[in-house]
Order: C-alpha cells, then structure tokens, then sequence
C-alpha cells in the first residue's frame, strides 16, 4: 500500500483542525506526492512546538501507510527558534511542507511516535 499524498493529508489535516477551532494555515506547499510534512503548533504565548516526520524506525509494522510525527524538541521553544530550525530544513529539502496550526491548549490531533 501506498501512503496518502502529502497534499490530500495536509487538506484533511487542516480541515480537522478547522472542525475543533483551531486556526490553521500552510506557510509552505511542498511536493503534492510525498513532500515531508512539518507541523508548527503556536501556543499563542511566543512559543511554538514543531512535530517532524518521525523515524522510519518509529512507524507500526500494522499500519505502515500512516503518517507519525515527533516532537522536536520535546517542549516548547521560543517561536524564532522554531522558524530557523524550519529555514534550515528548507534549504536541506525543498519539497517540504510547513503547517502552522494555533493553540493556547497545545491541541494538535497528530500521530505520535511511540518511545
């Protein structure tokens, strides 16, 4: 099985987001296949959380076409800390996509990586 292209998930992502209240946007399109998808939770304090693709490692041999995220790091961070980490990812790899989603609660309805 194929995983879901990374524009439809961001779609249903964000549509997700939207039907909870939370305020949603793509700052950056990436590929439409298979872009890697980065999700900046602003906590509407200065601070930010940004989930990654998590590891291969990390995924469920029983659902494999999931998409899982990591956070990275663990605890909020100043929310320029967040944009330069992004900045450098973009330059490593064009094709990424950037969600920013708000929440005061830290609400973001991902997918996390088991420790």
């Amino acid at each position: 099985m194929s995983r879901l292209k990374s524009a439809i998930w961001v779609a249903a992502y964000l549509r997700r987001c939207q039907t909870e209240g939370i305020f949603g946007a793509v700052s950056r399109r990436g590929a439409e296949e298979a872009g890697a998808i980065f999700v900046k939770l602003v906590l509407l304090d200065g601070n930010a959380i940004l989930y990654t693709p998590a590891p291969q490692t990390a995924y469920d041999d029983s659902r494999p076409v999931d998409r899982v995220f990591a956070p990275s790091p663990p605890q909020p961070v100043d929310e320029r800390k967040i944009d330069e980490r992004l900045q450098k990812e973009m330059n490593f790899d064009p094709d990424l996509w950037i969600v920013e989603i708000e929440d005061k609660a830290g609400r973001h309805f991902l997918d996390l990586a088991k420790n």
